[in-house]
């Protein structure tokens, strides 16, 4: 089929890639205000050509928007009202409740199906694009019953060829779990990074001292702003209960070291260690 991709940088680029090694894309349209975005992806085979909106949604059967979840919040209106009753949208989004929300009354609204693929790195732009990235990782497809059966197959043909493991999820839970285990994950490397760069003035030390830990914990606050302020944005109410939690927990650390209560300090990242059993 003919796939027109809004956003062709890292996540959008992957999904291409791989929609084109399975065979399940023809032809690929690029849709980005970023033109060396258009042209990188021009170079790298990952689209076909350029189009603009009005074109690609016109000549394609099925729309991915692959862009900041602030960007696609104030798109998807647009692009379902261009779309047939034979097309199907969809995004790839990291929050899912302000994006179904703001079509949740649109006369297309069976015409988009709200996914997020659980993937991504501090990278970005289509040169960072890899085909196999979502390879064995969770692909959640959110509210499916406001979606129209066929564009729901569409979709799901779509995330068993990216070989991902299918969920399907309430949008406004999927928002609350993702605050969890990526959402704070983020915010903690970026306080981290800040920490260091605040307390440690000396950069060359810190390339030289840092540890495999320490590179692998702040590798998050490489990812760019863009992209994670707007979701921190759409997600704010559960970012803020999950940073309360994890502010206190810190709280708990600051305190076992201050009172010198080292039995409590082995508690607590004992405690900690029971993630083990959940992350293999």
């Amino acid at each position: 089929m003919k796939i027109s991709i809004i956003g062709v940088g890292l996540i959008g680029g992957s999904m291409a890639l791989k929609l084109r090694e399975k065979n399940i894309a023809s032809f690929i349209y690029g849709i980005d205000n970023n033109k060396e975005h258009i042209n990188e992806a021009l170079d790298l085979k990952i689209i076909d050509a350029e189009a603009d909106l009005q074109q690609g949604v016109k000549d394609s059967d099925l729309i991915i928007l692959a862009i900041p979840v602030d960007a696609a919040r104030k798109l998807l209106p647009s692009v379902l009202d261009l779309v047939s009753d034979h097309q199907t949208v969809m995004d790839a989004g990291s929050t899912k409740a302000g994006i179904v929300g703001a079509v949740e009354n649109h006369p297309k609204r069976s015409r988009y199906v709200a996914f997020h693929p659980m993937w991504g790195t501090e990278n970005s732009g289509p040169k960072s694009a890899i085909a196999e990235s979502f390879s064995g990782k969770a692909g959640v497809i959110c509210n499916k019953e406001e979606s129209a059966e066929d564009a729901l197959n569409v979709v799901e043909t779509v995330v068993n060829a990216l070989d991902m493991h299918m969920i399907y999820m309430d949008a406004k839970d999927h928002d609350i779990h993702t605050a969890y285990i990526s959402h704070i994950s983020h915010i903690t490397s970026y306080a981290l990074a800040n920490t260091v760069l605040e307390k440690e003035r000396e950069e060359e030390t810190i390339f030289q001292l840092a540890s495999s830990g320490f590179s692998s914990t702040v590798r998050l606050a490489k990812s760019h702003p863009e992209m994670w302020v707007p979701i921190f944005k759409q997600n704010k109410e559960n970012v803020l209960d999950v940073l309360n939690e994890h502010i206190t927990q810190l709280r708990k650390f600051k305190s076992a070291l201050e009172k010198e209560n080292y039995e409590y300090l082995e508690e607590l990242i004992t405690n900690a260690n029971r993630i083990r059993g959940i992350l293999r």
